[in-house]
């Protein structure tokens, strides 16, 4: 029994490194980040993981158009909105959400969703609190790596995803 035991314990510690082992590695080749705003008493958040390009065709190539991406890499990049918001005229609740998208060649689709904290392969459709088409625009310089950040707009904030020679905006209005 106690041979059992010893055996089982040093199992348990190989898959322990080798879980932090592999976590560290993958951070490394995209890095965490965190984007944040704060105006006129709304606040948004978005914790995010931040993949480069590495010569690789980004969307259509490594981020297929019309599949669902997990806006990022490692686990789903969550949002937090502290207060109800409207997102191309939609309501959404405040609370956190696991934020995906969908690309497609000319526009958008971003994804709102209730389950938070799962690895970014692990998407639940029926969790969606909100789908909605958001336009793309060209960004110049290419971007080699992908990055979140906000833009002042008129009753709100603009959530900007830049990657490549793509940037999608979600209005965030008040």
């Amino acid at each position: 029994m106690k041979r059992i035991l010893v055996i089982l314990g040093v199992l348990a510690t190989v898959l322990l490194v080798a879980f932090f082992v592999l976590r560290s590695v993958t951070k490394s080749n995209s890095p965490a980040a965190t984007a944040e705003t704060s105006q006129n008493g709304l606040t948004v958040k978005v914790d995010y993981c931040r993949p480069y390009k590495k010569g690789r065709t980004i969307f259509g190539g490594l981020v297929p158009y019309q599949k669902v991406w997990r806006t990022g890499a490692n686990e789903a990049t969550v949002i937090e909105i502290n207060q109800p918001v409207t997102i191309m005229g939609k309501p959404l609740k405040a609370g956190k959400y696991s934020l995906w998208s969908v690309p497609f060649p000319n526009g958008w689709q971003a994804i709102f969703n209730r389950e938070t904290g799962q690895w970014g392969t692990n998407y639940d459709y029926t969790q969606d609190a909100l789908r909605v088409m958001v336009n793309t625009r060209p960004h110049s310089p290419a971007a080699e790596q992908f990055t979140i950040s906000f833009a002042p707009a008129t009753g709100g904030t603009d959530l900007i995803l830049a990657w490549d020679t793509t940037e999608a905006v979600i209005p965030i209005r008040q």
